[in-house]
């Protein structure tokens, strides 16, 4: 009886809450791929946050099986940034992104990336328009009713919303953090701080 009560019960109690912990707050999840390179490399491990808000600038992980129509139903999870939410509009100019006629801060990737890797001009509504977008998403000129507009940080390669249109809300799995123990400072301020810092002063 002893052994049940010291032992064994604390360690059932232990593997429950765990189980717990991962269902309904946080887990751990690998990157795999460069698309969000130069901000989260292939093979990092990343926390999963599963009730954080999500705001503009934000790093989330989603369902793309149902968003992304090259899946062809195949099981994969996508890891881009929130670049719109609902009712916002976007617009990409030269090497600046605007939504709602508000230049956005974007020091987390190269000029570059910003300008040619950001495929030059566009609205929203000129993206929608193409026939490579899901039906539901196409020519729309605001970011839809719960749903995301996100975007890959290695936008040069990224599939993301540009591709395939917008997220639902439903599809979104968690929020991405770099962990405490991953100790460069400015990758953080990238992943976890950038929607405190979203548009540019």
């Amino acid at each position: 009886m002893n052994v049940i009560k010291n032992w064994i019960l604390p360690i059932l109690v232990g593997l429950v809450v765990a189980g717990l912990i991962r269902t309904f707050w946080f887990t751990l999840v690998t990157v795999d791929g460069q698309s969000m390179r130069p901000n989260l490399e292939d093979k990092q491990v990343i926390i999963e946050n599963k009730r954080a808000t999500i705001r503009r600038g934000d790093v989330i992980i989603f369902n793309a099986t149902d968003e992304d129509p090259q899946l062809k139903s195949q099981h994969y999870d996508y890891v881009k940034r929130v670049i719109g939410v609902a009712g916002d509009q976007i617009v990409h100019r030269g090497s600046d992104l605007y939504v709602n006629h508000k230049k956005i801060n974007q020091n987390y990737i190269n000029l570059s990336q910003q300008t040619a890797g950001t495929w030059g001009d566009w609205t929203l509504k000129t993206l929608s328009s193409r026939n490579i977008w899901q039906k539901k998403d196409q020519n729309k000129s605001v970011v839809p009713k719960n749903s995301y507009f996100v975007l890959g940080d290695n936008r040069a390669i990224s599939n993301d919303s540009r591709t395939f249109g917008f997220i639902e809300k439903k599809h979104v799995l968690g929020k991405a953090y770099v962990p405490i123990w991953q100790s460069n400072k400015k990758l953080k301020e990238h992943i976890n701080d950038q929607s405190k810092n979203y548009f540019a002063k």
